[in-house]
Parts: structure tokens; sequence; C-alpha cells
């Protein structure tokens, strides 16, 4: 009959979740064996000791002699739990490892078995993404972040839009991962900085920008969320449009459209607007005596009006055109 190995069980948990807050899996390994933590005061080992299992501090010079003395209290018992920090404990989880493959005779005869008591969900890092902003922003942070305000941040809002755009028009997916979280970053500040508000301003966090959008997005799609029936695109179309305007009180297709958007994008917009409502889709004829900045501005208005005809983006053709332009010139500039 063979000989039954020790059971050493590291019990892996999620950061971002409340502690305590485990898997069935997780808390069965709690329960197989007593349960050694390198800090019992950590919230995980708190929120076990709560649940009436108790959590034994076990210290040691280094991960190696702190895997030996753990590979130790299996001995007699059969079995060892190890509620793992924060981090995972990986240099501990290591040294285990090693201590259990090397061959040495003290050591044979135990199996190592990993337990995921908790992992993270989706979106679980925008929790570490909210945290670090927080830590930018308090006492002792970054003194640059400290000093920001609404206004003074609004210049980098557009930037890093504009770059995350020139990361689509470039195909690149890495740079797009990374403008991304540039404008994630705006979109955290200006939330924090909301959250600090002082009266009369009702302050407000990222929380509820998360809500309200879910809120948004679930009242206008009822198809999806309620189960209403649409007959295609023109109708979800129809639908969002009504929903929207209900929502906020509009009185005008034009409400909402920024008009800070580049000209031909403005122009694009507004006629969307007006197609949807069955509104004129150009504007009155300029006149006698208007001068030649309103001819060419119709003129360009067409183009747009035509381009959008076509299915065609006149904002992105444009670039397009200035983009070959330019690494033309730099071309150009290259000597020989």
């Amino acid at each position: 009959m063979g000989v039954i190995a020790d059971r050493l069980l590291l019990v892996q948990t999620s950061p971002r979740l409340p502690a305590g807050l485990l898997s069935w899996q997780g808390w069965q390994a709690l329960h197989s064996g007593p349960v050694y933590a390198a800090d019992p005061d950590s919230a995980q080992a708190r929120a076990v000791r709560a649940s009436g299992l108790p959590v034994a501090r076990l210290a040691a010079e280094g991960n190696r002699e702190l895997a030996a003395a753990f590979r130790d209290r299996a001995r007699g018992v059969g079995v060892a739990v190890w509620l793992s920090g924060p981090d995972g404990d990986p240099g501990f989880a290591r040294a285990l490892v090693e201590l259990l493959t090397g061959g040495h005779p003290d050591h044979a005869g135990g199996e190592l078995e990993v337990v995921y008591g908790s992992w993270d969900p989706p979106g679980a890092r925008l929790l570490d993404a909210v945290a670090t902003m927080d830590r930018l922003r308090s006492p002792g942070g970054c003194p640059w972040d400290a000093a920001q305000t609404h206004r003074t941040l609004m210049p980098y809002l557009l930037e890093e839009a504009y770059e995350a755009y020139d990361a689509l028009e470039d195909g690149d997916p890495v740079a797009l991962r990374e403008e991304l979280g540039d404008v994630l970053l705006q979109v955290l500040f200006h939330a924090r900085l909301a959250e600090e508000a002082a009266p009369p301003e009702a302050p407000w966090s990222v929380d509820d920008v998360a809500g309200d959008l879910v809120g948004k997005l679930v009242r206008r799609h009822p198809h999806v969320f309620d189960g209403v029936p649409v007959s295609g695109p023109e109708e979800l179309h129809a639908n969002w449009e009504r929903i929207k305007r209900a929502e906020k009180g509009r009185t005008s297709v034009t409400e909402g459209v920024p008009m800070a958007l580049p000209a031909l994008a403005l122009a694009a917009a507004l006629q969307r607007r007006a197609a949807r409502a069955g509104l004129p889709d150009r504007p009155p004829s300029a006149g006698t005596g208007a001068g030649g900045s309103a001819e060419l501005g119709a003129r360009l208005f067409d183009l747009v009006r035509e381009a959008t005809a076509a299915g065609q983006d006149a904002e992105a053709a444009l670039r397009t055109v200035c983009r070959a332009y330019r690494d033309a010139l730099v071309a150009a500039e290259r000597p020989g």
C-alpha cells in the first residue's frame, strides 16, 4: 500500500473583491486543515476568522525557510492550508514548488494544490484605476495631479481623444489600447474632481458616471432589455431618438450636437439629425453679396451631403488625403 502524501493547499483570492467573498471550493479548502498566513491581520484573514476558522501566523527569515516551515505543519495531520496575501505571495509559492520538487527526502511525499477562492470578474482592473487616481489626488500624492481642475484638464481630453482616433486610423491595436487608457484617465480625473466638489456644487463620483451610463443604455435598448420587438435598423434609430428626446426634453434636433466638432464632422452630424427628422438637408442659399467664404462653405457643405448619401465619412476621407499628403511631404524632404 502506497504512502498517502501530505496535502499543501494554497488558497488564492482576488484583492479586488470584498474580503470573505469566497467560492465554495475556497471555503472547503479552508476547512480542510489548519490555516496559516504571513499576515493574519489582513482583511481576508480577518474575514476567515470571523467565520469561526482560526488563522495562525507563520513567519521565517526568508521564503525558503517559510516554505519548509509550512511543509512541516502538514506532517502528522496530513494537510496544511496557506491563505495567500493580496499579491498571491509569489515568492513563497515558488519556494514551496522548489522545495517539493528538489528531491530532498525530508520534503518528499507532499502534494501541492492551488485553490482559487475568488477571482477577478471582467472589469475588475477598473477598480485599480480608481484606486490609483485616489492615491494621486490624496495628500502625499502627485503635486501636479493635485493642482488640476476641470478647466486645466480640458485640452487633454481633446488631445487624448484625437490620439486614440489616430491609432484607429493607423490600424494600430497596440497604440489604441494605450490611448484608450489615456482617455479613461481623463474620465477618472474629472469624476474624482467632481467627487471633491465643495458646496454649492453637488458632488458625484465615477460610480455615478457608470450608473448613469448603464441606466441610459438600458432605457435606450428596450429591444434588448425589455423584449420590445423592432422591425429593423430604421425602427431602432427612431426609437433611440424618441427616447433621447423624452429624456432630454429637447425641442430641436440640433440640441446635443457639439458645435466644437471639426467643420466637416459638424456638417455631417447636423445633416444626419435633419434627415431623421425629415427636415431640409442643406441651409438656405447664401444669396448675393455674401462673399466668397459663404460660397465655399456652401460647396463644402454639399460635398459632405454627397459623401453621406454615398455612405462615406467626409471627415475621415479628408483626413486620409491629408495623411497621405503628410507622408509625401516627409518623403520629399529626405535627402537624395
